[in-house]
C-alpha cells in the first residue's frame, strides 16, 4: 500500500527519489501535484484528506515528470505552507517539510511534501465547501453527504479514545513487529505513535488494543466474530433450529480475519459444476474474493462503540450474509454501494488492515465484490440498512445478466430479500427493506411485471398472503 511506499520513497537516496514518487499510484492515502497548484486548491486537497483518513500530499511532480518546486518561486512555496491556515476550517493540521530531488532536467530542485492526519472533525473549505478524499479523487460533498459525515465523525473518535488500563506492555511484541516489517518500519513504537495508535504519553487508543492486544475482548466484550453454518435456507427456532455449527473467534483483529476466513472456507456449502477440464466439480457457493471482501469491510469498519453486538457471518445453502453493527459509513443511501463516498470510520484500524494486506479501499473492494459476483453469473450483492446495522447477502443465485439489468438497485435488493425466504408478506418486506410501503409496492409490482416474483393468497385481504420468487428466477 502507498501508506508504506510513499514513506519508503522520501526516504530514498536524492537521485532516486522524484522517480519513487513517479512510480507510486495515487491512493486514498497519496496524492501528487504540480508546481501551479493554487493555494487555495490545495486547501481543498487538505480538506479531503482530513476528511477522510489523512495521507501524503508531494507538491513538484505533475505530467509524468519531476519538475521540483524551485522555479515556483518563494511566493508559492509560502501559499502552500499557510494553505491551511488560509484556506481550511477548522485549520486542517498537517506538518510540511522540504526533501531535496533531482528535477527533470537533471538540476538539484525540492519538492513539498505535506503529511495530514485523520481528523475528529468535519473540515470545509473557507467557502464553506466540505470535500473528502475517495480513492484517488478529492470529491465535493452534498448536504446530505456532509450530514452523515459528520454522524461518522461523531463515531469514528472512538477508536481513538484511550484505555486506561492498557498499557503498550499488553500489546503483542510478535504482532507488533510483524506490523513495522510490512509497514517497512525498523522501530515499531515509533509506528505505533506515528500511526495515532498510541499517544504522546504512551496511553494506549482502543484502537491499538484491537489490533494489537493478545485478547482485547477483556476491554472491548463486543468485538468480536461469530460465524454460523445453518442447514437449509433458514434459522427457524426453538427445537427447529436449524444451526449446524456456531464458532466464536476472538483475539486481535488481524487474527479474527485470519482465522475467520479459514473457518468459513471450511463451512460453506458448495454446488457440483462442470469445471473447465470437461469434469463436474465441487465448487464453493460464492466466490472467495467475494465473501472474504464482505468480511474485510465488516470488521474494519463496523462501529466498535456499539456495546452488545459483533459482526456475524452466517452461512445458509443458498446464500451467505454478513451483519456489521453501525450503518454504512460516509453513505446516506446504499441503494447502490459502488457508488459508495468513501469514508473510514475507524480510519486507523483501516491504515493498519491495509498494511498487512486485508482488503483494498472500501469503494475499491465493492466494486470488485460485484464483478467478483457477476463473473460467476450469480446475483449482485445486496445491502440493508437498518438504524444500527448493515447486512450484506451474497446469494448463489444465477441470474439473467439482461434481465437484471433492467432493475433498479432497490428492486435487486428486494429481490435478494425474497430469495433469502421462502415467501415474505408485504409488510415484513417493508420492515425488512426500510423503505415505505408504497415504494416498496411499487417495487414489487414491477419485479412481477417481469416474471421474476408472484403472490400467492386467496384474496386482497388475506392476511397470510406472501410474495415470493419464481421457481425459474431462483
Amino acid at each position: 500500500m502507498t501508506a508504506k511506499t510513499s514513506d519508503l520513497a522520501l526516504a530514498a537516496e536524492v537521485q532516486e527519489r522524484g522517480k519513487l514518487l513517479l512510480g507510486l499510484s495515487e491512493d486514498q492515502w497519496f496524492d501528487r501535484k504540480g508546481p501551479r497548484l493554487g493555494a487555495r486548491q490545495l486547501g481543498e486537497v487538505l480538506v479531503g484528506f482530513a476528511n477522510a483518513d489523512g495521507g501524503i500530499i508531494v507538491i513538484g511532480l505533475s505530467e509524468g515528470r519531476v519538475e521540483g518546486i524551485n522555479a515556483a518561486g518563494a511566493e508559492s512555496l509560502s501559499g502552500w505552507q499557510q494553505a491551511a491556515m488560509d484556506f481550511t476550517m477548522p485549520t486542517v493540521p498537517c506538518e510540511t517539510q522540504l526533501v531535496e530531488c533531482i528535477n527533470h532536467r537533471g538540476d538539484t530542485d525540492r519538492l513539498l511534501v505535506l503529511r495530514v492526519e485523520a481528523s475528529g472533525v468535519v473540515h470545509a473549505t473557507t467557502d464553506d465547501t466540505a470535500y473528502l478524499r475517495v480513492g484517488d479523487e478529492t470529491r465535493k460533498l452534498r448536504f446530505d453527504q456532509r450530514r452523515e459525515l459528520l454522524t461518522d465523525k461523531g463515531q469514528a473518535a472512538y477508536e481513538a479514545t484511550t484505555l486506561p488500563e492498557v498499557s503498550v506492555a499488553d500489546l503483542d511484541a510478535d504482532l507488533l513487529s510483524e506490523y513495522a516489517r510490512a509497514a517497512g518500519s525498523s522501530d515499531p513504537r515509533r509506528l505505533l505513535a506515528a500511526r495515532g495508535l498510541v499517544t504522546a504519553g504512551d496511553e494506549v487508543t482502543v484502537a491499538a488494543a484491537l489490533l494489537f492486544a493478545p485478547t482485547p475482548q477483556m476491554w472491548l466484550p463486543q468485538a468480536d466474530v461469530r460465524i454460523v453454518r445453518y442447514r437449509g435456507r433458514e434459522r427457524r427456532s426453538g427445537r427447529h433450529q436449524q444451526i449446524d455449527s456456531d464458532v466464536r473467534i476472538d483475539g486481535p483483529l488481524p487474527y479474527q480475519l485470519s482465522a475467520a476466513r479459514e473457518t468459513i472456507m471450511s463451512l460453506i456449502p458448495s454446488r457440483r459444476v462442470l469445471g473447465r477440464h470437461g469434469r463436474f466439480e465441487d465448487m464453493p457457493i460464492i466466490p472467495a474474493d467475494a465473501w472474504l471482501e464482505g468480511l474485510v469491510n465488516a470488521v474494519v469498519h463496523r462501529s466498535y462503540s456499539y456495546s452488545g453486538d459483533h459482526v456475524r457471518v452466517e452461512l445458509f445453502d443458498d446464500r451467505i450474509e454478513v451483519h456489521s453493527p453501525g450503518r454504512f459509513p460516509g453513505l446516506s443511501d446504499p441503494a447502490d454501494p459502488r457508488e459508495v463516498m468513501r469514508f473510514a470510520r475507524n480510519p486507523r484500524i483501516a491504515r493498519v488492515c491495509a498494511e498487512l494486506r486485508f482488503g483494498q479501499e472500501l469503494g475499491e473492494g465493492i466494486r470488485r465484490m460485484f464483478d467478483e459476483m457477476r463473473s460467476a453469473g450469480l446475483a449482485d450483492p445486496a445491502y440493508i440498512q437498518t438504524s444500527t446495522s448493515v447486512q450484506l447477502t451474497l446469494s448463489s443465485f444465477t441470474v439473467d445478466v439482461a434481465l437484471e439489468q433492467q432493475l433498479m438497485p432497490r428492486q435487486k435488493q428486494i429481490l435478494s430479500l425474497l430469495r433469502a425466504h421462502e415467501g415474505l408478506s408485504t409488510g415484513d418486506t417493508v420492515d425488512a427493506s426500510g423503505w415505505s410501503r408504497p415504494v416498496v409496492l411499487k417495487d414489487l409490482g414491477r419485479l412481477r411485471e417481469l416474471g421474476l416474483i408472484e403472490w400467492r393468497g386467496r384474496s386482497r385481504n388475506d392476511p397470510w398472503a406472501y410474495w415470493r420468487v419464481r421457481e425459474q428466477a431462483r
